[in-house]
């Protein structure tokens, strides 16, 4: 079938006047639009002037799918996922406030239109077209994609999601309550609620499910959840159906949440039923779903072939059941609008898009990568390093850790662990918007104990435990930052941020990038991390791959390797999540938690005195070891810094071989120019990579030192091999080993002839 639906349906609403004219010699009487729609609720009637309104904002909608389609076969515009079918969302635009976060779906055309009435100022036609032709002049992208999202009507942007916006969602609702706990600034109304919508194919999605979840399971703590879940039934996902009922069945009776049920295609209906449900979640502060029927026009998106799994019937079918045609129905019959009335409305608006369409194809797009990335990473040293360096008020200081002797500068050396604990706790002091949560990071103080005594000091509204589900724990952490909070999430072990990578990379990192920084979700992610455990382990806690991490465009990964490093590199962290709104992976090395000694037994060469207040390491410096040592550079992080400083003394002892260790601390961005510089001293380069063979941090080093120094250095690596790690004695066979990096630099000596670099 070749026939253009967009433009069936725009025939099918000019059909419908004309026969309603030819139909109706004597139309009904006309009625003040200030009266009540035909069978809206008396208590919060629907008025003739609201559905006059409302209606605008559908065929304003309707002309932008319209426009889009032939935008695209044009090559004028980039995105034809329409929200035709859906306009009755526009309903929420009208009862839900401007000062209510909204975390919307794709289809959510109408919903904005109606919600910009909202604030004086607002241009949805022309901002939208700017959306839909990737201009710079986008005012919530700045042209990097087609977003329905707008800093002042409170809608942070999401791209064509699924559903991984709910858990943010669920995250923002709760932060609301904390931040009210806390007594801190609150960026919203202290009643606001959350509106997060979505589809009834992404209802059925695991990420969807953690966030029911979550809110459920948090509702049935009595913890206040004022979160309205919207699911825009159309019964697709797709090519693949719904089946009928489901929504209603696995929703309308699940412990700690309300269900309310209407139908979009009928404004009145839809209207009584949101406006029920906007005000229960106002009220009572628990979650509410607003299940609204809906159905789908156009197909899924400009590509999708409908044709391929429905029939033409079926396809004409749900096109009789427009929502355009039952609100201009409705309006004739009620007497509120004449045909004529409806075809000016409807032509004027048609008019406007098409004219704006032609004004906005004609703007700049973005050119240049600098003007692309410009938001993704921003970052101010100078400012990130006054603020690291920045200590809270000594007195209440001395409060918080009881006393001018207990203060961690008064302690002596201790081991990371322990450094860490001191750091977390001088961090809640500094931070009074600052959180720490988790699985067992609470009364437990964390599996390893780095958060032992903070839940007692600083009490559950500031640390908290969550749910099992590390989906749940990033995605309060990416909400909660929303609201201004400076959320310091734990996942207890590396493996298990696989589980929620998407809450980091396709929300958290991305918010800036897609409202070209006009968002931000600052937070520090503490990860136990790595492997080198003694007699525990296995795959889920003995973890060494990176690559999933750093694939985050933007994210920043620290991986500290000693405890005061670990104390200065947290206090930049935090610092650059405060200052520019930055997602840092804070990686710990497990196996280094508790170590004390580096070479001897009792030795204590691996406790450190807690740095001073002043002192931090800015982001991408490393640490030199024995720069006086001209036969090799050993090149490394994490675990592999304590066996490469254990090795490189037996080098010196029975092989004459002098190694400087570098340990790069910052695993992104890789400070490529002072690795490049570190090789160049010596001629001769042994990157010893805890991680693995493949997608380890070895390729990215030695990348960079060939394209910046080419065969000037000789280079040798010592990596994990490409495997999960086994359980007890059997993990060392896989990964780097002290005698492995020893017979590494020996070898690497006798194969090559230095060119090291003329010292200046």
């Amino acid at each position: 079938m070749s026939l253009n639906r967009a433009e069936v349906i725009h025939r099918n609403f000019v059909a419908f006047l004309d026969q309603w004219e030819r139909g109706h010699i004597a139309p009904p009487a006309r009625r003040s639009p200030d009266e009540p729609a035909a069978g809206s609720d008396p208590v919060n009637p629907i008025t003739g002037r609201i559905l006059i309104e409302l209606f605008e904002s559908q065929i304003a909608c309707r002309h932008l799918d319209l426009i889009a389609r032939r935008m695209r076969a044009r090559d004028e515009g980039y995105y034809t996922i329409a929200s035709a079918g859906h306009e009755g969302n526009a309903v929420l635009g009208r009862l839900v406030r401007h000062d209510d976060p909204a975390i919307l779906h794709y289809r959510s055309g109408a919903l904005m239109i109606e919600r910009c009435r909202q604030q004086p100022g607002q241009s949805p036609i022309r901002d939208t077209l700017l959306s839909l032709t990737a201009a710079a002049d986008d005012p919530i992208s700045g042209g990097r994609h087609k977003v329905w999202g707008s800093r002042p009507l409170w809608v942070p942007p999401q791209t064509s999601t699924i559903a991984s916006h709910l858990v943010k969602a669920v995250g923002i609702a709760i932060a609301i309550e904390r931040i009210k706990r806390l007594r801190l600034p609150l960026p919203v109304p202290s009643d606001a609620i959350v509106l997060c919508s979505f589809g009834d194919a992404g209802a059925n999605h695991a990420v969807a499910q953690t966030a029911f979840n979550t809110a459920c399971w948090c509702a049935y703590q009595n913890i206040p959840v004022p979160i309205l879940f919207v699911c825009e039934d159309n019964g697709l996902g797709i090519s693949v159906r719904t089946p009928p009922g489901w929504i209603e069945a696995n929703f309308s009776s699940r412990p700690g949440m309300t269900y309310f049920k209407g139908d979009s295609l009928d404004l009145v209906d839809g209207y009584r039923a949101t406006n029920e449900a906007v005000e229960f979640c106002r009220r009572h502060r628990k979650p509410t779903f607003l299940h609204l029927r809906t159905v789908r026009l156009l197909a899924h998106a400009g590509s999708d072939v409908e044709t391929e799994y429905h029939s033409r019937a079926q396809i004409e079918a749900a096109e009789a059941c427009d929502p355009l045609l039952r609100t201009a129905q409705r309006l004739l019959e009620d007497g509120f609008q004449t045909v004529d009335d409806i075809r000016e409305i409807y032509e004027s608006i048609g008019s406007a898009v098409r004219e704006e369409a032609v004004r906005v194809a004609q703007l700049p797009k973005l050119r240049t990568v600098e003007e692309i990335i410009k938001p993704l990473a921003p970052y101010t040293p100078e400012a990130v390093n006054a603020e690291a360096s920045r200590a809270a008020a000594h007195d209440r200081r001395v409060e918080s850790f009881g006393g001018e002797a207990r203060l961690p500068e008064n302690g002596g050396p201790r081991h990371m662990a322990a450094l860490l604990n001191r750091a977390l706790h001088d961090a809640m002091v500094k931070y009074p918007q600052a959180l720490i949560f988790g699985e067992d990071v609470a009364q437990k103080g964390g599996v390893y104990h780095v958060t032992t005594g903070l839940h007692k000091k600083f009490g559950a509204p500031r640390v908290f435990n969550t749910l099992l589900d590390e989906t749940a724990i990033l995605g309060l952490a990416v909400g909660a930052a929303h609201l201004g909070l400076l959320p310091i999430p734990e996942i207890q072990y590396l493996a298990y941020y696989h589980n929620a990578q998407d809450q980091i990379r396709g929300e958290a990192c991305s918010l800036q990038f897609f409202s070209n920084a006009q968002f931000s979700n600052p937070m520090v992610i503490r990860i136990a991390s790595m492997a080198y455990q003694k007699g525990f382990g296995g795959h889920f806690h003995n973890d060494n791959s990176v690559a999933a991490l750093r694939d985050v465009p933007g994210l920043v990964i620290a991986l500290p390797a000693r405890g005061d490093d670990a104390v200065k590199m947290l206090r930049t962290c935090l610092a650059l999540a405060k200052v520019n709104g930055r997602v840092i992976a804070f990686l710990e090395p497990i196996a280094l938690y508790m170590t004390k000694d580096l070479h001897e037994s009792d030795d204590r060469g691996w406790q450190f005195e807690y740095p001073a207040l002043s002192e931090t390491i800015p982001i991408g410096h490393g640490r030199v070891y024995h720069e006086d040592a001209n036969d090799l550079t050993i090149i490394t992080y994490g675990n592999g810094l304590y066996l490469s400083l254990r090795a490189a003394r037996t080098l010196a002892r029975d092989h004459g071989i002098h190694a400087r260790v570098v340990d790069i601390r910052w695993l992104a961005p890789l400070n490529e120019e002072f690795i490049t510089d570190q090789a160049m001293r010596t001629g001769r380069a042994l990157i010893v990579d805890e991680c693995r063979r493949s997608g380890g941090m070895a390729e990215p080093i030695i990348t960079a030192i060939i394209e910046r120094a080419a065969s000037r250095i000789a280079i040798a690596r010592l990596t994990g091999h490409d495997t999960y790690i086994p359980l007890a004695e059997a993990a060392n066979l896989v990964l780097p080993s002290e005698a492995g990096i020893i017979d590494a630099a020996v070898n690497l000596m006798s194969a090559a002839t230095p060119q090291p670099e003329p010292r200046p």
